[in-house]
């Protein structure tokens, strides 16, 4: 970005427990259009403000309207993030760097901004169910934690319910789970979705099925373990080497997640679609088109044929959540006007 470029820009974030994308964009005929993007590690950062001085301290800019999809409940402008020891504030960021308009929500409700903006290219069909139009859809996205966000049509617009419901009871499905549920329940009282439908909790589902005898953990995915994210080299080992325990604990994992979306769809009745964001459903895939994952959407006792015709699909765009919350932020400049 040069000092010549005075274009108003607006300003989006896209914030997580481990990292934060910080974009700069312009108005696009169909959606915003990306011109910077930076990437930080979430935990390096004391704060919001402090990241945002090192984004911007080299790029002679206005800002017209800023958004930051945050993981965590917003309530009165304000968010304390859930996976992250920060306290983010509309307030303070308006103060700080005397901008107008300045917008936190929720990063599933900053996903589901884009969704109605994403290309057929950005999304995956795991079913051959079409998707209608003016119809609710759902999103839901393990990562770090575990989102989740109903969008309802009304009134000629999407509008988007922000949710706290991968901190809901997880609901074991199998004799499998069921033991599962009582291994956690037995060491952390109450045992949430996101508690093993997240990048973590792919890692307890691993850890139980080692620890209950179910599977040899060679040392290669010790030593793997040691050097990368756990849950990544699990998945990893699961599709590329098809180690047993690993292949294992994904299937396990894959079919909670395919049960947990089915759950939202019914919640919401989202006819309109159920959308998998975050990190993880791109990387697994190849799991997700395997079968387990639709079978345990669907097994719904009475309400299956209805699941059967709700369409899923993996969202491929890994900046969905920052395009969300610049179109987000673009709405809200609209309405200022």
């Amino acid at each position: 970005m040069t000092a010549t470029d005075k274009r108003r820009f607006i300003l989006a974030g896209d914030i997580g427990g481990t990292k934060t994308n910080l974009g700069l964009f312009i108005r696009g005929k169909r959606r915003p259009v990306l011109k910077v993007l930076e990437t930080y590690a979430s935990r390096e950062s004391p704060d919001l403000e402090n990241m945002l001085d090192h984004f911007l301290e080299s790029r002679d800019v206005s800002i017209s309207s800023a958004c930051f999809g945050v993981a965590g409940p917003v309530k009165n402008g304000r968010c304390k993030t859930t996976n992250l020891p920060w306290a983010v504030s509309e307030k303070k960021l308006k103060n700080r760097f005397g901008w107008d308009r300045v917008l936190l929500v929720n990063d599933l409700t900053a996903t589901a901004y884009a969704v109605p903006f994403l290309t057929k290219r950005e999304l995956f069909p795991l079913n051959q169910a079409k998707t209608p139009r003016e119809e609710n859809f759902g999103l839901i996205a393990p990562g770090t934690g575990l989102g989740m966000a109903l969008v309802i049509w009304k009134d000629g617009q999407y509008v988007p319910v922000p949710s706290e419901g991968g901190h809901a009871d997880f609901a074991p499905n199998n004799e499998a789970e069921i033991h599962l549920w009582q291994y956690l329940h037995q060491r952390v009282g109450h045992v949430s979705t996101e508690r093993v439908l997240s990048g973590p909790g792919l890692f307890i589902i691993y850890c139980w099925l080692k620890y209950t005898g179910q599977g040899t953990e060679p040392t290669w995915v010790i030593q793997k373990m040691n050097e990368d994210d756990p849950s990544e080299v699990i998945s990893e080992a699961a599709l590329v080497e098809r180690q047993p325990l690993c292949v294992k604990a994904l299937d396990l994992f894959v079919s909670i997640f395919g049960a947990a979306a089915g759950n939202l769809a019914l919640t919401g009745l989202a006819r309109g679609g159920i959308y998998l964001g975050g990190g993880i459903a791109p990387r697994i895939l190849p799991k997700l088109r395997e079968g387990p994952f639709m079978r345990a959407f669907v097994d719904k006792g009475r309400f299956s044929g209805l699941l059967s015709q709700i369409p899923v699909r993996v969202i491929l765009n890994d900046r969905a959540a920052l395009l969300g919350a610049a179109v987000c932020a673009m709405v809200a400049l609209d309405n200022c006007v």
